[in-house]
């Protein structure tokens, strides 16, 4: 049975109110000094709807950034589903550990503002955000295939913990340390995690 008229109208009205939300979103982050100060009733004005169509949408600020969030990282996720090496899978662990976490240092550098917002918000935990748990998720899944390597599951948390938003903003904005230099200081520190320790069953 086919979808009345109104209904349809209704459902793409509504798909378009949304991605013009999402888009002044981003505007607005993207251009804010201060992004913890933008309001969704600025978001609203500034995507030409209404402050209601807005919390009918996203539920709330929380579900707003994360839903921007999501659509600036899904590019991300598809090099990582199904891409190339080094980040793709079918990568050997030793390389795809300091890829992942690159990957995960770029998006973040180039999403300060909003990468901040989302981590402080909600008990002031990054742990909480939605993505945190599927980036651990294919760390530890890279690391469980290094032979030797112990405890996989808290050396993702460990890797992860060099690349919140925090401290991002604290090397790359307060101290001002160029982007390839932390890139390099970032995949140094994982290959040499991610390197299989040496075997000493054979020492006496």
């Amino acid at each position: 049975m086919p979808e009345p008229e109104p209904e349809r109208r209704a459902r793409k009205d509504a798909a378009r109110n949304q991605q013009a939300v999402l888009e002044a979103a981003d505007a607005l982050f993207a251009g804010s000094e201060s992004p913890e100060d933008l309001t969704m009733a600025d978001i609203a004005a500034a995507a030409g709807v209404g402050k209601g169509t807005v919390f009918r949408a996203f539920g709330d600020r929380a579900g707003l950034l994360r839903a921007l969030y999501e659509a600036r990282l899904e590019p991300v996720r598809e090099a990582v589903e199904s891409g190339p090496p080094p980040l793709g899978p079918g990568t050997p662990p030793q390389e795809r550990v300091p890829a992942l976490l690159d990957a995960v240092l770029c998006f973040k550098l180039d999403n300060r503002r909003l990468a901040l917002a989302l981590e402080e918000h909600g008990s002031s935990s990054p742990y909480q955000a939605g993505h945190y748990e599927g980036w651990h998720s294919l760390l530890r899944s890279a690391l469980e295939q290094i032979p030797g390597l112990t405890n996989p599951g808290f050396t993702a948390h460990a890797l992860l913990a060099a690349t919140r938003a925090d401290l991002v903003e604290r090397l790359a904005g307060e101290e001002g340390v160029p982007r390839e230099l932390l890139r390099t200081q970032l995949a140094d520190y994982a290959r040499k995690i991610a390197a299989s320790p040496p075997d000493t069953s054979d020492r006496g």
